[in-house]
């Protein structure tokens, strides 16, 4: 079915393809027409070593054509032979453009190589871990750590659809939450995989992921305790395998917990399918499960010396992998974390200890040995060591266990017998017990750690994740493994059920015919295994048998299933072996083992024994045993991997696809980064992916709508074919495109293709972009070089006409030279000429005299040495032939003697030889007895001669002897007179030797002597160089000196600059700083608020569940900073009205004893904060003693911002602690509620009752008095600092005060604290404004002398000039000067006066200030106003008077300010104020009342009236803080009443652009500075709260208007999306594009400028909305491969421009939104440049300097071509990239904060609307006021 079904796809398809295009994708259409686009088709072969391999047809293929020519991407060329019988052709490759899709399903082709190719690309040039396969997320393991799971990955992933964004672990959690969420369904994820897959990692992601996304991690930390429990999990249920150092050994599936407002709440954990047998028996290079081995490792310590452990290899139970030891893992430190974990859950120590003893006496037991004694019995030797200790740990005898191990009971109807069993039994029965005290304490650990994970709300859903085991096969598979593959199976079929479903609903919701489609059903192996006669059945009939056996049991299969059953196969060469089919693969199992695992049961005896322990914990673990028995007396364990085990699996998983969402995850897992093509396919097959991808194949895989469709193929349509119903045009243009009806289906709103046609359609697509792209480069590149044939044209006639007249000119100018130089050059070369024969002349005479004397005298020596040498030969030559002959004539006398001798030993021999022949002839002639005669007397003769001879020779050779002595002697004689003569040769050798040495010595002197002549000479002349030398030297040293000292000048202004710049660039940093820590002390006050709307709940929260009138309590610490430095007597004052509530309610109130213990404390708080406030102020005054010195040095900017800063740290330190007594004092509180919920207090009236009244009445009155301590402390010092201010304000108003001010009033100083914060400041001020006294006191003196000495000048030149005129007109210029003189006096003294007037005020204004003080510390505390008990207080402080002309008021009554308030806050809508009446009315009308209580001196109505303006505020804003306008609303009249607050304060500085009317309006008796520090806190409130309700409204629009819409329509087409349909880019009904984001922004805009917004806080506020788009859309982008493309970068930068547009429409573009989007841009630009040199690559680096670089790399790792033209970015040049930028130093964030916001600043804006001339309209129904 499956080949037809391929042959079927393919070969339409591999005629369509002939044209296909190969090779690298075409980066930009410039590179088009270079590319040679392949002819024929590309497929897949198979390989031994890859798997799969690509290959492309070199010859086009016919039907009927048995071998098709291929070409590797190798090069090399091959016949790949069809199948004869199928002749089913290979696999057809997807277009490169689809490889790499998140999803598998959007591939066209959906085979088995594609699905690897696809995964491989995806994870080896992308880098990307996650790919969807339908339903299916399938997770490559990188065996690394990757930053993808951060809180920001969280929060991107949170509420987005699954299509959205890249595939993630998060989105399948997300996409299981929402729909537990949305459709109130339970949900299930299945995770599965091999060992060493990270099963166990995804699952945990997923759980943090519920416990972030529910709200709920700092309150439920179910996370925290889950992760506290896998330490112990892993330590009991994990172990080393060949795959993993810490596989899980059992299945486990965690139900997570929700209540109605899914927040999590508890979790439930069941474990399957324990691996128990690993307790008993381990293969090589694997171990035990951990915790035996952390036990080993820690048996030194105390605690565990009764357990008398050793090593691991001294324990049976651990010694048999042989290899103990884990790489890197420390098992002592382990054992640690597992106790630790253990304490953590509640598990007590001395149930620790318990757990350690039962696993010792484990380890112990599997030591004990058992003997034959003989064939059917054993025994174990008496007083066995470890059976010893093992009784001892476990509380049991010795002689019952010993016994009851090596026997056992028969239990027949009427007797029992007991009988022993043999070793392999007993051994057997040994390891069975200790597998079942192992299973035992594991599951008693799993309930222990369920009991900590359980809640006691009710569960309302849950999300269930199953961590379970994947297929397994390896080379000896048992019954380990066929359980397994047992529980996969059922999991696969209920998953391929699953998948057909999904598949049969989304074609019956399009309405499309279709036929049921046929997909692999693994039933049939199911009931092999399951159905009645299946194995597990033969099995366990087997087991019931006496005598069964597991070769019996093999057999009963061969017969039963073996012809029957397609998928049970026989081994060939195996007897005990069995091979089944799976949906995975074939899986060979070994019989022997099945029936004792099986069985796994527990000698019952030996139970009982157990049972009757004196160890509680092992009692404990048995109670609930069950009493079921098996035929043979025995008891069944519950552990293992039995049948018990499997079904329950199934059935709860049949259960899950009833009533669960299927949400799966699937991983395979990788070596450390590298691709393994066979694991990665066998993986894909275990985990069923493939046959998902089967079923989609069978049926129309690739989905478009019709709008996507027409969108991304609107190049294959005419103009004709373009109709406007979008549905009729694509099923007109498919009609004409693809003939066959066959391969695609109209549905309602998509169209369905089968596998194949989206690659003809692409082809198509990019064929005629090919074209059109050609075309357009044709004409462009024509255009382009006529152009520039032109411009050359043009340019060459130019330069040449100027060229011809230049050179023209230069020929002219030739000639004219030419002449000139020839003149020149006669008289020149004559005189040359002459010079040189003159100067040649005189030196040839000098050389001739020289040369002739020199030639002289080496004759005269040649001559000399010539005659003397002479001389020399002759003798020499005389003594040498003298020599010659003696030597000759010797040797010849010797020849002669020789050759003399020679001649008479040859004439001897002739003559012997002559007689020997005469008588040889003579005795030839004589008859023979002559002859014999002859011979006898010749013998007689010969005797005779031969004694004579003998003789002779005896004498010869005596005289030969002698003679040759003679000789020897004589010779030796001629040897020494040779050597004599050699001696005198050599001699004479040597002489001549010596005389031509002594005439080189002398030619050597010679030289030596013109050297030190020459030598001489030269210097000579180097001494006067040397000379010359250094007079150069000793003027250049003179100009050196000089350079030096301008040098020296120059480093001077160059070191004052380079301070300058430093202490410039310090001030930058400081002023970093400062808004550093303006955004610090932002962000407290932000959450100071929010915990006071926590308190406020709180309280609610106690009103509504306490039914009886009760103790009102007040916490001390409920307010923030401002409520310490500001509202301190109010909140005394309200204290106390509480306080006096409580008595009068004292007989309903019931006592809380936990608030008068916190007051108490409170009271010894404030104490010990008086004695720390008065001594800082100490350690402050001796501070500014020692840093006086050093502050003068400074300028007066850098002063203020460094004290500026030092302020804030320590403001922002003091708030943070005040925030964290707030939470910890609400935490209090919410425990003393429950306490007092749960347990009443005394009745009132009682004598206790009274008893901790009075106590808490003295404790109030005590922290009264202490608050009027600090209270009094605090007035002086604020006192001290307005003199200090008064002081300045008499000097000179240099602009240092006026900018310090300036900074006073934008908040860049903490409030917190001011009084004694401001300390040290003031300090400094006063110092600095002496310093400066004395200066200008100096300066008047100087001036006044001057002027003196002026005056003397002009006096003298005065009566010198009266002197010369006549008396009449002396006296007359002398009254006139006078006159003079008397009018600038006048004019002096009237300025001084004025002067001493304003000192005058502002001292009768201390005065009064001193004197409320008084008034105060003698009568205490006011009155609470009525306003004041009903809204939360606000804490006032002293208000100084002033003295100022009464104007432009309003007056209102007392009992009129709620009313007041009511109307004009309250009730106001926004809406139509800031349509019909003027901006910022309601402020002004509220500053205008304030000004009428400052007129009448009423502190009280001042103090009321502001602190219900901002209760009522905050009300507004809490209760309709979602809504932009009102927040904007209320934003611009809190600060346009800060403002009012300044400008009419009186201070100077705000002063400057008042009109006089103004001036005379501002405030006369009161002081309210410290007030407009907490509207300033109150503004900054409000802002956040602006930008949250902004970011609100914004963030839906973002992602969608800035990335998936087309602004440009065309220019990015839509890409295939698979199962998954991604969000459409088409603007629908609905969907927000850039437009939706701009028209909100000019809402925004238009919204406040009509408030009346400050121009400053508008750009402040774009600024933020800008980094909000910005940093919202950059993450998107960094979270989605499918829109990193060239085509979607265009796009970006088109609506960035666009923004920027808006931003100079607005004028905004100098507010810095710009800067804010760079980021963007960059990321954009990134997308569109070239990157494949090195040179695009330092380009990159450097025009990404805002971009991260883990941001860079992930963009180019996710860069992804959506057209042909576009080319994938390589590996190498990423990690070029990287090289680049390792040196970097960033944050490794990926995704940028979008919770930023950046600090607000509100600079001055006065008012230039007089305060009478303001009209109220009737519409604010605020009648009841009066204008004053």
């Amino acid at each position: 079915m499956a080949k037809a079904k391929i042959k079927n796809k393919q070969l339409p398809a591999a005629q369509t393809e002939k044209t296909e295009i190969t090779g690298d994708h075409i980066p930009t259409p410039q590179d088009l027409p270079q590319r040679k686009p392949s002819l024929y088709a590309r497929v897949w072969i198979p390989d031994v070593e890859e798997v799969w391999k690509s290959a492309e047809l070199t010859k086009d293929y016919r039907h009927g054509d048995g071998v098709l020519q291929l070409q590797l991407e190798d090069g090399k060329e091959l016949e790949y032979k069809l199948d004869p019988k199928t002749n089913n052709l290979p696999h057809l490759r997807n277009p490169d453009i689809l490889v790499g899709e998140n999803d598998l399903t959007a591939l066209s082709y959906l085979h088995e190589p594609a699905v690897l190719h696809n995964l491989k690309v995806r994870f080896m040039d992308s880098k990307l871990i996650y790919t969807y396969c339908g339903i299916v997320l399938v997770a490559i393991n990188p065996y690394e750590t990757l930053p993808i799971y951060g809180t920001d990955i969280i929060n991107a992933y949170s509420g987005q659809n699954m299509g959205d964004m890249d595939p993630h672990i998060f989105a399948v959690a997300e996409e299981a939450y929402k729909q537990m969420a949305r459709d109130e369904r339970n949900q299930s994820i299945i995770v599965s995989g091999e060992s060493g897959a990270g099963k166990t990692v995804s699952a945990k992601y997923a759980m943090r992921y519920f416990a972030t996304v529910s709200g709920s991690a700092s309150e439920a930390n179910v996370e925290e305790k889950v992760l506290a429990s896998n330490p112990i999990m892993e330590s009991i249920g994990n172990a080393k395998t060949t795959r993993n150092d810490n596989s899980s050994r059992f299945g486990k599936y965690i139900e997570i917990g929700f209540d109605k407002k899914y927040h999590i709440i508890g979790a439930n954990m069941r474990t399957y399918l324990l691996e128990k047998s690993r307790v008993v028996f381990q293969a090589d290079e694997e171990r035990n499960y951990h915790i035996f081995y952390q036990l080993c490792a820690s048996g030194h310590l105390p605690e565990f010396k009764a357990l008398k452990l050793g090593k691991a290899d001294d324990f049976h139970y651990t010694k048999q992998g042989r290899n103990p030891v884990i790489d890197g893992i420390d098992d002592a430190k382990e054992m640690s974390t597992t106790r630790n974990a253990f304490t953590l859950l509640g598990v007590n120590e001395s149930y620790q200890l318990g757990l350690f003893q039962i696993l010792a006496s484990i380890l112990h037991l599997g030591n004990v040995e058992v003997k034959d004694r003989d064939s059917d019995s054993s025994i174990i030797p008496p007083n066995n060591g470890h059976l010893s200790v093992f009784c001892e740990l476990m509380g049991v005898t010795y002689q019952d266990m010993s016994h009851w191990l090596c026997h056992k009971k028969l239990k027949t109807a009427t007797e029992t017998y007991i009988k022993p069993i043999p070793k392999l039994q007993a051994i057997n029965a040994r390891d069975a017990l200790a597998k079942h005290i192992y299973a035992k304490l594991f599951n008693w650990i799993v309930d222990h750690v369920n009991k900590a994970l359980h809640s006691s709300v009710k569960q309302h859903s849950f999300i269930g994740v199953l961590d379970i085991y994947g297929f397994e096969t390896f080379e000896i598979n048992s019954f380990e493994q066929f359980c397994i593959n047992y529980a996969n199976e059922k999991l696969q079929q209920q998953f391929n059920m699953h998948v057909f479903k999904l598949e049969q609903e989304e074609y019956m919701r399009e309405q499309i015919p279709w036929t049921l489609i046929d997909f692999y059903d693994n039933q049939p192996c199911i009931n092999l295994i399951e159905a009645k006669m299946g194995i597990l059945d033969l099995l366990d009939e087997e087991c019931k048998m006496p005598k069964g056996s597991d070769d019996s049991w093999a057999q009963k299969l061969y017969n039963t299933h073996l012809k029957t059953c397609a998928l049970f196969e026989k081994p060939r060469m195996s007897n005990k072996a069995f091979i089944i089919q799976h949906f995975a693969d074939k899986v060979e199992y070994q019989c022997d083992g099945f029936l004792e695992k099986n069985k796994d049961t527990v000698n019952e005896e030996q139970i009982h024994v157990l049972k009757a322990s004196k160890f509680d914990l092992l009692v404990e673990l048995f109670q609930d045993e069950e009493k079921a028995r098996s035929p043979t007396g025995a008891v069944p364990a519950t552990g293992g991997r039995t049948r018990l085990s499997v079904k329950p699996d199934k059935n709860k998983g049949g259960q899950a696809s009833k009533e669960h969402k299927k949400t799966v995850g699937l991983q395979f897992s990788l070596l450390f980064g590298v691709f393994d093509p066979k694991r990665a396919v066998q993986q894909l097959r275990a985990c069923g992916v493939l046959e998902t991808i089967r079923i989609s194949a069978a049926g129309f895989p690739s989905r478009w709508t019709y709008q996507e469709f027409f969108s991304r193929y609107r190049v294959l349509m005419k103009q004709k074919d373009v109709l406007t119903d979008r549905k009729m045009t694509c099923k007109n243009v498919l009609e004409k495109l693809v003939q066959d009806q066959d391969k695609y289906q109209f549905g309602k709103t998509k169209i369905f293709f089968r596998a194949g046609q989206v690659a003809y359609l692409e082809k198509l697509r990019a064929d005629k972009l090919r074209a059109a792209c050609i075309r357009i480069q044709k004409t462009i590149r024509c255009w382009l070089a006529r152009k520039k044939y032109l411009r050359m044209k043009h340019a060459a006639t130019t330069i040449q006409r100027y060229v011809r007249g230049y050179q023209a000119r230069c020929l002219a100018k030739f000639l004219r030279r030419t002449r000139a130089a020839i003149v020149i050059q006669k008289y020149q070369r004559m005189y040359v000429q002459r010079t040189c024969y003159k100067r040649k002349q005189a030196a040839a005479l000098v050389m001739q005299c020289i040369l002739r004397a020199y030639m002289a005298r080496q004759l005269y020596k040649a001559l000399l040495r010539e005659h003397k040498t002479i001389i020399i030969q002759k003798m020499v030559r005389g003594w040498l032939a003298r020599q010659w002959y003696k030597r000759t004539l010797k040797a010849i006398v010797y020849l002669q003697c020789c050759i003399r001798r020679m001649r008479a030993k040859r004439e001897l021999k002739k003559l012997k030889i002559e007689a020997r022949s005469v008588e040889h002839f003579k005795k030839l002639n004589i008859g023979m007895e002559n002859k014999i005669m002859q011979l006898q007397r010749r013998i007689d003769d010969q005797n005779k001669d031969n004694r004579a001879l003998s003789e002779r020779l005896n004498s010869l050779e005596n005289s030969h002897a002698a003679e040759s002595e003679r000789l020897r002697v004589e010779l030796t004689r001629l040897r020494g007179a040779e050597e004599d003569a050699k001696n005198n040769a050599n001699k004479v050798t040597s002489l001549l030797e010596e005389l031509e040495r002594l005439r080189k010595d002398l030619q050597n002197t010679q030289k030596e002597k013109k050297a030190i002549e020459d030598w001489a000479k030269t210097y000579q002349e180097e001494m006067e160089k040397m000379i010359s030398e250094l007079k150069e030297q000793n003027h250049l040293l003179k100009n050196e000196k000089n350079d030096l000292n301008r040098l020296i000048q120059e480093q001077g202004q160059q070191w004052t600059e380079k301070m300058q710049r430093a202490l410039k660039e310090e001030t930058q940093q400081l002023e970093y700083d400062l808004n550093e820590e303006r955004s610090r002390y932002q962000n407290l006050l932000t959450e100071h608020l929010r915990l006071e709307e926590k308190y406020d709940d709180l309280k609610e929260e106690i009103t509504f569940n306490v039914p009886k009138p009760g103790h009102r309590r007040t916490d001390s610490t409920h307010s923030s900073n401002e409520s310490e430095y500001t509202y301190n007597s109010e909140f005394a004052e309200s204290e106390e009205g509480t306080r006096g509530g409580e008595v009068r309610d004292v007989s309903k109130a019931i006592l809380d004893m936990s608030l008068f213990l916190k007051l108490q404390k409170r009271v010894s708080e404030l104490e010990q904060e008086k004695q720390s406030l008065q001594n800082e102020l100490d350690r402050r005054e001796e501070q500014f003693q020692r840093a006086r010195a050093r502050v003068q040095k400074h300028t007066h900017t850098h002063t203020h911002l460094l004290y500026s800063t030092y302020f804030l740290n320590e403001d922002r330190q003091e708030l943070e602690s005040e925030n964290k007594k707030l939470k910890h004092d609400l935490n209090e509180m919410r425990q003393s509620l429950r306490g007092s919920a749960e347990a009443g207090s005394a009745a009132p009236g009682s004598p206790a009752y009274t008893v901790l009244l009075d106590q808490l009445n003295a404790s109030n009155e005590e922290l009264e008095v202490r608050k009027e301590e600090v209270l009094i402390l605090r007035s002086q010092l604020v006192s001290q600092r307005e003199a200090m201010q008064h002081k300045e304000t008499m000097t000179e108003p240099l602009p240092y005060i006026e900018d310090v001010q300036k900074l006073t009033d934008a908040k860049e100083i903490s409030q917190a604290y001011m009084g004694l914060k401001e300390t040290n400041r003031l300090l400094e001020s006063q110092l600095q404004a002496q310093r400066r006294s004395h200066e200008n006191e100096v300066e008047v003196l100087r001036g006044e002398l001057q002027s003196v000495k002026e005056e003397n000048n002009r006096q003298q030149q005065l009566l010198a000039q009266n002197l010369q005129l006549p008396p009449e007109a002396r006296i007359e210029a002398s009254l006139q000067h006078e006159i003079t003189r008397l009018t600038n006096e006048n004019l002096d003294l009237m300025e001084q006066l004025e002067k001493q007037d304003k000192t005058v005020r502002k001292l009768k204004k201390q005065l009064k200030v001193f004197a409320k003080k008084i008034n105060d510390l003698e009568g205490g505390q006011m009155d609470v106003s009525p306003g004041q008990t009903t809204d939360e207080p606000v804490h006032p402080v002293n208000i100084p008077r002033r003295e100022k002309d009464f104007q432009g008021m309003l007056e209102y009554k007392k009992e009129d300010e709620l009313k007041l308030v009511k109307n004009l806050i309250l009730e106001l809508k926004p809406r139509g104020v800031a349509v019909n009446l003027i901006p910022g009315l309601p402020a002004y009308v509220l500053f205008m009342c304030l000004r009428h209580a400052d007129y009448i001196n009423d502190d009280q109505k001042v103090r009321s009236l502001l602190t219900s303006i901002i209760n009522s505020i905050k009300k507004i804003l809490k209760k309709r803080g979602d809504d932009f306008e009102t927040v904007s609303f209320w934003l611009s009249n809190t600060c346009r009443f800060l403002h009012c607050l300044k400008q009419y304060s009186g201070d100077e500085q705000f002063m400057k652009h008042n009109t006089s009317k103004q001036n005379d309006h501002c405030l006369s008796n009161f002081d309210l500075a410290e007030y407009r520090q907490v509207l300033s806190d109150l503004a900054i409130q409000i802002y956040q709260q602006l930008i949250k309700c902004m970011e609100n409204i914004l963030q839906p629009m973002i992602v969608s208007g800035m990335l998936e819409h087309e602004t440009i329509q065309g220019v990015s087409g839509v890409k295939p999306t698979g199962l998954r349909k991604r969000t459409s880019s088409i603007a629908d009904e609905g969907t927000y594009t850039l437009d939706s984001i701009i028209r909100q922004l000019n809402s925004f805009h238009s919204i406040m400028c009509q408030h009346g917004t400050d121009p400053e806080l508008i750009k402040q506020v774009v600024k933020q909305q800008f980094y909000i788009i910005g940093a919202v859309t950059l993450n998107n982008l960094l979270l989605r491969k499918d829109m990193c493309s060239w085509s979607k970068g265009m796009q970006i930068r088109y609506n960035v421009s666009q923004l920027e547009e808006w931003l100079r429409d607005k004028n905004l573009m100098t507010c810095g939104a710009k800067e804010t989007l760079e980021p963007l841009i960059q990321a954009a630009q990134l997308l569109q440049v070239k990157k494949k040199t090195d040179e695009d690559a330092e380009a990159i680096c450097s025009m990404c300097n805002s971009l991260s670089t883990a941001q860079i790399v992930k963009v180019l790792n996710l860069y992804t071509p959506v057209n042909a033209f576009e080319e994938r970015v390589s590996v190498l040049f990423i990690r070029t990239i990287q090289t680049r930028l390792r040196d970097r130093k960033e944050s490794p964030q990926l995704l940028m904060d979008t919770k930023v916001i950046y600090p607000v600043t509100f600079p001055f804006n006065p008012s230039s609307l007089a305060l009478e001339t303001i009209q109220i309209p009737s519409s604010l129904n605020v009648g009841f006021l009066t204008r004053v």
